[in-house]
């Protein structure tokens, strides 16, 4: 997590730097070019098309941290941890957020819905999540906010685009994002500022979507008092995250976990587009999302499942809509957490994974739900893509192209036994041992924990 060292006095000395006397002059000026940063923030990203167990990752780094922080997206994404036989689904809370001894934050780059946000608290709470959470819990004052209407819209663009729909989850995220963009989105210091002034920039957003969308039904005085009680709710949990993340890694002590929504396959511009999300969902997000400069990053692990799957539309090399895909999707229970939509289901894709290593630049791998493959006679992994009779020398940026792509394969055999109850990388059976050394080879990244199971003592540690 962070480093050694002496970054404390360095801090320090910074601090006494900034004492300006009356005249001018500073007290215990400091030679700025010999400091360097020594606290660094480690992250966790989704590496494939999202839903490769990021949530549990996340819980299992989370016991050793102070800080797990959000850096983009929105309640489109959903992370699941299980605690014991209690099953967490979390959308807009950081997945720390069980911790008691944990602050989680939700940083300016993420779009947070505030009725989503307190439905999801009601829903967790009565598993047993800890009525605290809202002395635990900062949210960003530069997050902008997710209206009912945004959701509207999405829907009635999907349905406007008719056979070439995009399959959003409809939660309004892309038309949140495109109001961020067009400088007309409304954050939650508006919120908590001037409420005259909120409520006019309230009823210009309506105006300029219904001027879009003649159909959008919009209440707007009923969405004003609701919004005015949720103003007084969060009031207290709304803070300067910047200036908290800064402070955070000014000090040595403290160990901050970034947490990644969706997946670089499903980025902005990195991503199949423009089957995507809205934001960005790799390594540049987690620095602009939180406002952390790049040399503040640490260790980068990537969530990678031990196959591929992927909700909605959109090209997908490995898909296999076949026995294969079918048996994926029953024996990982491949539904999506947020939609309940079936996820569409392929052999892992090593292009695509050395790809998504590019860029961002792992430190190592967590691999997880292996124990999916254990009924198989034989397991394959795509690690070359041909098009027009040549081999391409990357994932492609070209839809069209993907669609047309014909994946090399190489196949190994299963094991043919059940992996759940093994907790050393020793015990598992020869050949998924050699399955999990092939994927280190074929992406040249090491592969620091495999998940056998649902649970976060599931997660075996490699190294």
């Amino acid at each position: 997590m962070s480093d050694s060292g002496d970054t404390e006095s360095e801090m320090a000395a910074l601090v006494r730097a900034g004492d300006i006397q009356n005249n001018g002059e500073i007290d215990n000026p400091v030679d700025f070019r010999r400091v360097t940063p020594k606290n660094k923030a480690t992250v966790v990203l989704g590496a494939q098309w999202g839903d490769e167990g990021k949530g549990k990752v996340v819980d299992m780094l989370a016991t050793h941290v102070d800080i797990v922080a959000r850096c983009q997206g929105g309640n489109n994404a959903g992370h699941t941890v299980v605690v014991g036989d209690k099953m967490y689904d979390f959308h807009l809370f950081p997945s720390g957020i069980i911790h008691t001894a944990c602050t989680s934050v939700i940083g300016n780059g993420v779009v947070v819905h505030l009725p989503g946000l307190f439905e999801e608290a009601k829903k967790n709470e009565a598993l047993g999540l800890k009525p605290d959470w809202r002395k635990r819990l900062l949210i960003s004052d530069r997050a902008h906010l997710v209206f009912d209407m945004h959701q509207a819209v999405d829907g009635l663009q999907e349905l406007r685009r008719g056979i070439k729909s995009i399959g959003t989850t409809k939660k309004g995220i892309g038309p949140t994002y495109s109001s961020k963009a067009a400088r007309s989105g409304i954050r939650v210091c508006d919120l908590l500022g001037d409420f005259q002034l909120f409520a006019e920039k309230f009823r210009n957003l309506v105006d300029s979507f219904r001027g879009m969308f003649p159909s959008l039904v919009v209440d707007v005085d009923a969405e004003l008092a609701r919004y005015a009680g949720f103003a007084t709710e969060i009031r207290p949990m709304v803070g300067d995250t910047v200036l908290f993340m800064h402070n955070a890694l000014a000090d040595s002590a403290k160990n901050i976990l970034v947490e990644g929504a969706n997946a670089l396959m499903l980025d902005i511009d990195f991503g199949t587009y423009p089957y995507v999300t809205s934001s960005s969902c790799g390594i540049g997000g987690a620095c602009t999302g939180l406002g952390i400069p790049p040399r503040n990053v640490g260790d980068v692990y990537g969530v990678v499942k031990a196959y591929t799957t992927r909700v909605g539309d959109g090209p997908f090399p490995t898909e296999q809509e076949n026995e294969v895909g079918g048996k994926l999707r029953d024996a990982g229970h491949e539904y999506g957490v947020t939609t309940g939509r079936p996820r569409r289901c392929g052999w892992l894709d090593i292009v695509l994974l050395r790809y998504t290593h590019m860029v961002n630049g792992y430190s190592a791998i967590a691999l997880t739900k292996l124990d999916i493959l254990d009924s198989f006679d034989e397991v394959k992994i795509g690690v070359g893509y041909r098009s027009g009779g040549e081999t391409l020398p990357n994932f492609p940026a070209d839809p069209a192209v993907l669609r047309a792509i014909e994946v090399e394969y190489i196949t190994l055999p299963g094991w043919k036994s059940p992996i759940g109850a093994l907790r050393k990388f020793e015990e598992l059976p020869e050949n998924a041992k050699t399955y999990v050394r092939t994927i280190e080879g074929l992406m040249r990244a090491p592969v620091k924990w495999v998940g056998v199971g649902q649970s976060r003592e599931c997660m075996i540690q490699v190294y």
